[in-house]
């Protein structure tokens, strides 16, 4: 939520909201509702800070995508997050844990003072910072990447720009 004036007092407002997901073998959707399927089994960027806009934070998503027992089809193996710094690896089935620059670490965890959270949310780990990127992933097959609206236009991947 944003504070904001409105007729002349100052009231919360909530910011808009972008999601793209992966899930499956695996089928995305793009912060802008296209949807689309790919197959392919390696390492690849769901969304990245990509505008020069020296005020925006940097960050990299990536989803590693694997066979599983199928060689026509592909599967989220793990998911990487990038910010502040910090490389956050959550690999498939390693519920409870993810991996801090290396280190396998359980949850919950709060990084550079707070502005970087990681916590179980259900099935699901968390990843939420303090400028409103949300990255969900259940230790299987779904991924889902949540960013405020001022990252609009100024992001690429698999996601969108």
């Amino acid at each position: 939520k944003e504070c904001e004036l409105m007729n002349d007092q100052y009231m919360f407002v909530q910011e808009a909201v972008s999601t793209c997901w992966a899930t499956g073998d695996p089928h995305y959707r793009t912060f802008d509702g296209k949807t689309f399927d790919f197959m392919g089994t390696c390492t690849y960027t769901l969304t990245k800070t990509c505008n020069s806009d020296p005020t925006l934070p940097i960050f990299n998503v990536e989803a590693r995508n694997q066979h599983r027992g199928n060689p026509k089809v592909s599967y989220l193996a793990s998911i990487t997050v990038q910010v502040y710094s910090i490389t956050i690896t959550v690999v498939r089935s390693e519920n409870g844990i993810v991996r801090v620059d290396n280190h396998r670490s359980h949850l919950p965890i709060s990084l550079v003072h707070g502005r970087l959270q990681l916590q179980q949310k259900g099935v699901s780990v968390l990843i939420k910072t303090d400028f409103g990127m949300q990255v969900l992933y259940n230790w299987d097959d779904r991924v889902v990447v949540k960013l405020p609206g001022m990252f609009s236009g100024k992001v690429c991947g698999l996601c969108g720009n």
